[in-house]
């Protein structure tokens, strides 16, 4: 009966399309968060609007692992123009390819109904949904990731030629330059090919693909390492951090077994439990070392988390085939539905500006209105900088005195401020400052040397004329307490 329920859904279109529409829709809704955005894409922004030969020094410097996707959006920003839509559309897009992988592969494993599940419910996962409108480069490596699981099933179905080996290959090396800690789905995929007791010449020829893509990666891990500082905050591992994997594999734990998994039979179970749980443990395992642990990281594992889920709907349509075959075909769009009810507050609140710790363009606008002629800016951290290289043309006019070189200059997303003394001194000559920094609840104790020098300052010698906390970050206003001191 199971099977009857199927052709219909063959017949009337391919299956991939409708995850990949479905997804493409959730991606769109809401595309500009009302215009903001937060600092990790600002980033991404004031990179790529420097030149080839900018980005390449910076990288010598700093975010050597993100230089790929960096060089991808400048072009991008070259052909399209710098737009939240420029900055998050290809996300959106690499996201509708997983869901479509996610479809095709639960199709040839366990059926129309659990491909199709599978597809749906990858992007109504909340962890994608966080990234799926995000300007960085993790919803790519998703695409990539479910692209080779997608090549690696078709090899272990025996309809694989040397080609597929070869893209699999380029495929996983591209994730790989995008973030390298994506090659944690190699061994992965190496726990499937040892699940399905794959035949000697299949290991021999994965063997090779991997090593080609690890050498590939090699120079850019070796280089990153000494850019380690940029991921100093991380905190390290707690047993509190371990709770959301633990979930997650519970729940694909639970799909693993309604797919009754045997041993040397290619499954959901087979492709989807390893991908999800490898990568989850390796980066616990990284972060015992060195902290690391940040479920973006590992995002592509959901793309096995969305393989159970959708078996394990698939299986419950089968169950429910023989004794009710009309209302097992509405099993999957209506749990869909009800999931779409059940997440729609939370789906609405990332969407909006508050889903984001900051919004570094909301305050760019209370500074144009804001300053006066002749007016100063400080930033607190340096950092925070990001706003002004974000839109410059609100800080047009202001003198950024802390600045000895700026951040194309020095290849750094910061610049290079000058020492504590001659920041104090370029301060006490200002009658009016802008300081930009973050709210309360979302600043870090002021611990550089030049920033506890500039609060002192402004505590000292001037008096706040406005203040404006808007979306996470703050401008405030100060005016000269007078001219006594003004040469001190």
């Amino acid at each position: 009966m199971s099977i009857s329920l199927e052709k219909p859904l063959r017949r009337r279109l391919p299956l991939w399309p409708i995850p990949l529409l479905w997804t493409l829709a959730l991606g769109l809704w809401g595309l500009s968060r009302q215009h903001s955005v937060w600092r990790d894409e600002a980033a991404t922004w004031q990179v790529a609007r420097r030149s080839v030969g900018d980005i390449w020094h910076m990288l010598g410097q700093v975010d050597a692992v993100h230089g790929l996707y960096y060089l991808l959006m400048h072009a991008l920003f070259e052909w399209f123009g710098p737009s939240t839509t420029t900055l998050r559309l290809p996300s959106v897009l690499a996201m509708a390819v997983a869901a479509a992988c996610v479809a095709v592969i639960g199709r040839r494993l366990a059926g129309t109904w659990a491909g199709l599940a599978g597809g749906l419910a990858f992007g109504l996962l909340p962890a994608v949904q966080s990234y799926l409108q995000e300007g960085r480069p993790y919803a790519l490596i998703a695409a990539g990731a479910g692209i080779s699981t997608l090549l690696l099933v078709t090899v272990l179905q025996g309809r694989g030629r040397a080609v597929h080996w070869a893209a699999y290959g380029g495929t996983v090396a591209v994730c790989g330059l995008l973030n390298w800690l994506s090659l944690l789905i190699l061994p992965a995929h190496l726990a499937t090919l040892l699940w399905t007791r794959a035949p000697r010449r299949t290991w021999m020829r994965w063997a090779v693909a991997a090593t080609v893509a690890l050498v590939a990666v090699l120079p850019l891990i070796l280089f990153s390492r000494r850019q380690s500082a940029q991921v100093s905050w991380i905190p390290p591992l707690t047993w509190h951090m371990m709770i959301g994997p633990a979930i997650l594999l519970a729940i694909g734990g639970l799909g693993a077994l309604l797919d009754r998994p045997r041993a040397g039979r290619l499954s959901v179970a087979a492709v989807g439990l390893p991908l999800l749980a490898v990568p989850q443990l390796g980066l616990l395992g990284l972060s015992l070392v060195q902290p690391l642990f940040l479920d973006r990281y590992v995002l592509f594992s959901m793309l096995g988390l969305a393989l159970l889920i959708g078996t394990a709907l698939g299986t419950a349509v089968r169950a429910a085939g023989p004794r009710f075959p009309r209302a097992s075909a509405w099993l999957v769009p209506v749990t869909v539905a009800v999931a779409v009810v059940a997440l729609l507050p939370q789906s609405t609140a990332k969407r909006s500006p508050a889903s984001r710790v900051d919004d570094v363009m909301a305050v760019a606008a209370d500074v144009r209105r804001l300053k006066q002629s002749g007016d100063a800016v400080v930033f607190i951290p340096a950092a925070r900088r990001d706003t002004a290289l974000v839109c410059p043309d609100d800080f047009a006019g202001l003198r950024d005195v802390a600045l000895a070189e700026s951040p194309v200059a020095s290849g750094t997303l910061k610049g290079k401020e000058a020492g504590p003394a001659r920041i104090r001194g370029a301060m006490l000559a200002q009658r009016r400052i802008l300081l930009v920094t973050d709210v309360p609840s979302v600043a870090r104790p002021v611990s550089a040397e030049r920033d506890r020098m500039k609060t002192a300052v402004l505590k000292e010698h001037f008096k706040v004329v406005a203040d404006i906390q808007v979306r996470g970050r703050r401008v405030t206003a100060y005016e000269r307490r007078g001219t006594a001191n003004a040469d001190e």
